[in-house]
């Protein structure tokens, strides 16, 4: 029996063998091409929200007159078409104002590569959400800790494997202009369930007719079980506030006395609602149900308040005028 000579040869391609070294430096070139946006499929579980507002309407007022200036990133897909990796509010742009084509840069991209140009890229925006930060930290964080070996289940603020005197996450602070801790507290808003998580939203959007509730308290809160988190969101619609920080502590101090998966009582968390507030201001609150017979579902809170008063004040004039 022959003896293997114990030498490896590499075998040119098809390719090598019949292309010159010039036409495959060139076909390793990025080139701009022209797709259809139909042909590119968002980036999967996208954390940035594309949103129709007044930039957007702007911005596509400017596609229709002068086209997408800046070529958007794609990476092909192994079963075909393109993957969106940065430029998601051009490609909307571009339908809304009816384009058949988007120049795009076609580049090859392993998924972790693809997570962190997508992340770095939607982070220049002007105003992005908590929500948008929780999930894009979380998967930029993962995807570097994958290239580091580190592992990717650690969202406390335990100690981190290092590499190189650094840790993802601290390279992550650095990048991102954020201190350690704040990432750490955006991506436990990852364990919020999306009812309070788009309450977080709306103390960034300034929306006076929506419930709102800040970081820290949020931050508390991502520590509940999600039965009682749902529980919750159900108390803090039907009181129509939200707890304070010291009460949303309270809370998950509860919740973690808690053994053998055993649930923190509805009457707990109501209980802990109706404490007093620091500088909490005396209000006086009427039931939903007493008012549903007058305003429509879903009236904004303000709206019923506002039209409350105006009521009040016809009443207080028409009793003036009686009294006469």
């Amino acid at each position: 029996m022959a003896k293997s000579s114990g030498l490896n040869f590499n075998l040119p391609s098809v390719d090598d063998l019949f292309s010159t070294e010039e036409e495959r430096a060139e076909a390793r070139l990025e080139k701009i091409v022209n797709l259809s946006p139909a042909e590119i499929s968002d980036f999967p579980n996208h954390p940035f929200k594309v949103r129709m507002d007044e930039a957007m309407q702007e911005m596509t007022e400017s596609v229709k007159q002068y086209g997408v200036l800046v070529p958007t990133l794609v990476r092909p897909k192994p079963e075909g078409g393109y993957e969106m990796v940065a430029g998601h509010r051009r490609k909307k742009a571009a339908d809304l104002a009816g384009l058949a084509e988007i120049p795009c840069i076609v580049r090859q991209l392993t998924d972790d590569e693809a997570t962190i140009i997508m992340v770095d890229s939607n982070l220049q925006r002007e105003q992005i959400l908590p929500s948008e930060k929780a999930f894009a930290y979380k998967m930029k964080l993962d995807a570097m800790k994958r290239q580091q070996g580190e592992r990717t289940d650690l969202t406390s603020a335990t100690p981190l494997q290092k590499l190189a005197g650094k840790t993802s996450r601290q390279i992550l602070a650095e990048q991102s202009g954020e201190s350690h801790e704040q990432i750490r507290k955006y991506i436990r808003l990852t364990h919020l369930i999306p009812e309070i998580l788009e309450l977080v939203d709306n103390s960034v959007l300034k929306d006076q007719e929506m419930l709102q509730i800040a970081l820290r308290p949020a931050v508390e809160l991502s520590y509940l079980r999600k039965e009682e988190q749902a529980d919750l969101f159900a108390i803090m619609d039907e009181m129509d506030c939200t707890p304070s920080h010291a009460q949303a502590i309270k809370m998950r101090q509860m919740s973690e006395a808690k053994t053998g998966g055993e649930r923190l009582a509805k009457d707990a968390l109501v209980s802990i609602m109706k404490e007093e507030k620091p500088n909490q201001k005396e209000q006086f609150k009427i039931p939903k149900e007493k008012l549903s017979r007058y305003f429509a579902p879903g009236t904004p809170a303000q709206k019923i308040e506002d039209t409350i008063i105006k009521a009040l004040e016809l009443y207080r004039k028409r009793q003036r005028s009686l009294e006469r």
